[in-house]
């Protein structure tokens, strides 16, 4: 039978819906700004945040790094969650392309940085610190959304203090789905807010960064030095547009067959489930469990990321029955 592939909702397929799309996609040269496809999701993702303006890019990863660039100079810092992926996961694009300092700070369980460490870490205007420019904040984390009443002290706190803000907003629209406020309203309170359409929205490649005309300015040259000037890119953006029109929704699916996977694994000895928020699920295994684990997962027809600690992650391609496969697997050989 095929592997159920939960290792992350980036292993989608794109629907033969959407390949439809991206065939008939009218193109342009976007390096010198005329592919219109790509020029009208810019608009229709920039209104759908709440900003100015847009700019596409080929990745999340390069997204946050053109955001940090472009908000902060050599020597400047952003403040960051010590599990956050502008952190921890993006190769560290931030000190080494853009000589930013970044300042980790501890992740409480539900994904926030107490406001009293944000506090505490913004530096004063001396020659001896490197110079607190931007808070950085990233939602969903984990798979949890971030609570709306932290989100607003927040950004509160950083705007008092002169700093910009960013969100990492990968999964941005899980999070809207999950809490049923919309994703303008999430995005409400940032600067500047990088989306990713290659996660839950199943397209192909591609992010967008979204803020200030101004800003998404500074953001182009920036994307252009880091290599993303794409010609023919209407081809991936008339995904991502398929991918607005078709895919949000349809996540309340994924944070369903979520849970579903949580509760079918609660009760077995060794092992702790998260319940989740929305299509990411954390299984904690006592120490005689973990070895090997995901390797006779996968023997036996489910993938999934981990060691310790398993991640597995519902998307567009893991139907309700799947789910149910992979719950008898995981019962008998977690």
């Amino acid at each position: 039978m095929k592997p159920i592939d939960l290792r992350s909702d980036t292993v989608t397929r794109p629907t033969p819906a959407m390949r439809a799309a991206m065939m008939a996609a009218e193109v342009g040269d976007d390096v010198f700004g005329d592919d219109p496809t790509v020029n009208a999701l810019q608009v229709r993702i920039a209104a759908l945040l709440g900003k100015e303006a847009a700019l596409f890019m080929p990745s999340g990863t390069q997204s946050n790094l053109c955001a940090l660039m472009a908000h902060c100079q050599r020597g400047d810092e952003y403040l960051v969650g010590q599990g956050a992926h502008t952190y921890r996961y993006e190769g560290g694009g931030a000190a080494v392309m853009g000589s930013i300092q970044p300042q980790p700070l501890a992740n409480q369980p539900d994904g926030t940085i107490r406001l009293e460490d944000i506090e505490a870490a913004i530096k004063p205007d001396d020659a001896h610190f490197a110079r607190t420019r931007l808070l950085a904040l990233e939602n969903t984390f984990g798979g949890q959304v971030l609570p709306a009443a932290y989100v607003e002290a927040a950004t509160s706190l950083a705007k008092r203090k002169g700093l910009a803000t960013h969100l990492d907003g990968a999964r941005l629209f899980n999070a809207a789905v999950a809490s049923g406020v919309p994703a303008r309203q999430l995005a409400a309170p940032f600067d500047t807010v990088s989306v990713c359409f290659s996660k839950g929205l199943g397209a192909p490649v591609g992010s967008a960064l979204v803020g200030p005309k101004d800003f998404i300015a500074r953001a182009l040259r920036i994307r252009k030095m880091a290599g993303g000037g794409l010609r023919q890119a209407g081809i991936l953006a008339a995904a991502a547009l398929h991918a607005l029109d078709h895919h949000v929704e349809r996540l309340a699916e994924d944070h369903a067959n979520a849970r579903t996977l949580a509760a079918g694994l609660q009760g077995l000895p060794g092992v702790t489930v998260q319940l989740p928020q929305t299509n990411i699920v954390f299984i904690d295994l006592a120490p005689e469990r973990a070895p090997g684990v995901v390797e006779r997962l996968a023997e036996h027809g489910v993938l999934c990321t981990g060691l310790y600690r398993l991640r597995l992650v519902t998307h567009l391609d893991v139907q309700a029955d799947d789910i149910q496969r992979a719950v008898a697997v995981l019962r008998q050989h977690l």
